[in-house]
């Protein structure tokens, strides 16, 4: 009997080991992964396919290249009060190669600034496993109401759509809010509070890195 019960307290002192074992394991597996998001250089890429209140912006420069027929709907769209931008912000994100695990991102809240001004918020859904060394791209689809947010005519917002859009004018400020979740060895793990991941200035200028 006295055999079997130091047999059976081995047993449990070696399973506790092993559990004690990987728990610090999965910690700093868990930790390197964190770690590896924290260090990825997150930045604007470009933006593609905008749209402002129906009209295409990939041909524009200028409110000069608009056609009377675009001026005209952008118009009645203001008289409406709704004059709705759609695009595509391509973020960057390049993982150092000198980390040595990939972050496994596989979820966003985001909140997007232009001009200091709080505008639309949203969430990316899927996953992107960012390697070590490569530059992925992160497509948001965006696509918000700018009367609700600036109070100004025709001409002026569709310049700021240009802007915005990357078809030209002066480089408006956009930042980006978000809160990432990532996936560790010990399951989801969303950061408690936003982070800044993207500011920079789009228009006529690239896209900066983050500070």
């Amino acid at each position: 009997m006295e055999v079997r019960r130091l047999e059976r307290a081995r047993w449990r002192s070696a399973l506790g080991v092993m559990v004690l074992t990987a728990m610090v394991l999965s910690g700093c597996a868990m930790l390197q992964q964190i770690a590896a998001l924290r260090q990825v250089d997150f930045g604007i890429d470009r933006v593609a396919d905008g749209r402002l209140a129906g009209v295409s912006l990939d041909r524009v420069r200028s409110y000069q290249d608009l056609t009377a027929i675009d001026v005209a709907r952008i118009g009645t769209a203001l008289a409406r009060g709704t004059v709705p931008l759609e695009f595509t912000l391509h973020l960057s994100a390049l993982n150092p190669a000198d980390n040595s695990v990939a972050a496994r991102l596989i979820a966003m809240d985001w909140t997007l600034l232009l001009e200091d001004r709080e505008t639309i918020a949203g969430r990316l859904e899927r996953e992107i496993v960012l390697e070590p060394g490569i530059v992925s791209d992160i497509p948001l689809a965006i696509a918000l109401d700018l009367s609700d947010f600036f109070q100004r005519n025709a001409r002026d917002l569709a310049e700021l759509a240009l802007s915005v859009a990357g078809a030209g004018g002066a480089p408006k400020q956009v930042a980006l809010r978000a809160q990432p979740t990532i996936q560790t060895s010990l399951g989801p793990i969303r950061y408690p509070q936003p982070i800044t991941i993207v500011s920079g200035q789009v228009g006529s200028m690239p896209g900066a890195r983050v500070p």
